[in-house]
């Protein structure tokens, strides 16, 4: 994938979204809703129920080794699709990203001015999810290509902050419920802190159109022991991470719901996406209960926080080579 240095203007940024197209033109896109185990869809197909649950924050996991897509809200998953994802050369990145732009209608600058229909922007150097043609393999410049049919109705659950994670494996996501606020010890008073920080704060997706809130993300790494605070793409803070243990972590996404009065903390939604079967990695709720940072970036974070903001544990360092410049994502 092409990095980035420096700043791009707008059209540096829209010319970079051909990265993944395609001869989209002559494309057929045999999209086609079914009732199947997800094991058994052809290239496609897609599952979509929505009504399993009706509200609550979205996660799309792209799973590379079974180009399959899978769609939770509030950590259940109501759709699974077929998709393609780079092809050798052009290979997809791995990581967690969120979704910077959203465009029904985007057509590539780059190739002949190709469409990309409900595009979903991972990053300004050209990757996204969109439609695309699927042809049961890997085929693509980078993208990750989706169902005609599939992709519109995945377009109308998504927002900017959405967190994408495309990994090697997963698991569902499931909802923890930490005491206190995280990264610090436990207080008995912290919980007052807590809710009036995340009084009246919507989550992304209920922001109105002219609503301008900052989106926060918390990525922590055991590689150099850092933690950093990031708003709207841009590092806001930065402290030494103190990590109880000198083992992994792991690769984590924690998705903030809201406070929780039962246990006087926050409410998450976890997610793994290791790519190690080993057994080496920790469970998300003991990662999270490893690390602390200091008072300075605490009180920097505390007033930024939001439902949906994405906290992310890694072991990988925090250096350039292993971000995206402002996209914000973690490559692994």
């Amino acid at each position: 994938m092409k990095r980035i240095s420096g700043r791009m203007d707008r059209r540096g940024f829209l010319a970079g979204a051909g990265a993944c197209a395609v001869a989209f033109v002559s494309m057929e896109v045999a999209a086609r809703q079914v009732l199947k185990e997800i094991g058994d869809l052809e290239p496609g197909e897609f599952t979509w129920h929505p009504d399993r649950q009706p509200d609550g924050p979205v996660a799309v996991v792209v799973s590379l080794p079974e180009q399959l897509v899978h769609v939770y809200r509030n950590g259940v998953r109501i759709a699974v699709s077929s998709c393609s994802t780079g092809k050798p050369g052009h290979s997809t990145p791995t990581g967690v990203f969120v979704v910077l732009q959203k465009d029904k209608h985007h057509h590539s600058s780059t190739y002949n001015n190709a469409p990309m229909p409900n595009m979903n922007r991972l990053t300004w150097s050209g990757i996204a999810l969109h439609a695309g043609k699927l042809p049961g393999y890997p085929a693509s410049h980078g993208c990750v290509r989706l169902p005609l049919d599939f992709s519109e109705k995945l377009f109308g659950i998504t927002h900017l902050g959405t967190p994408v994670i495309i990994a090697g494996s997963h698991s569902d996501p499931w909802e923890l419920k930490h005491p206190g606020m995280v990264l610090s010890a436990y207080a008995e008073d912290e919980f007052e802190t807590v809710e009036a920080s995340l009084e009246d704060k919507k989550h992304p997706k209920d922001w109105l159109a002219a609503e301008s809130s900052p989106i926060t993300s918390v990525i922590a790494s055991s590689g150099d022991r850092k933690i950093m605070l990031i708003e709207n793409g841009a590092v806001v803070a930065e402290t030494g991470l103190n990590i109880e243990g000198d083992y992994p972590l792991g690769s984590h996404v924690f998705l903030l719901k809201g406070g929780n009065a039962k246990t006087r903390g926050l409410h998450w939604l976890a997610i793994s996406h290791n790519t190690d079967v080993d057994g080496t990695f920790q469970p998300e709720e003991r990662a999270l209960h490893r690390l602390k940072a200091d008072q300075r970036f605490l009180e920097t974070m505390k007033p930024r926080m939001h439902p949906g903001m994405i906290m992310i544990l890694t072991d990988a360092p925090l250096h350039p080579d292993t971000r995206s410049g402002k996209d914000f994502v973690i490559m692994s």
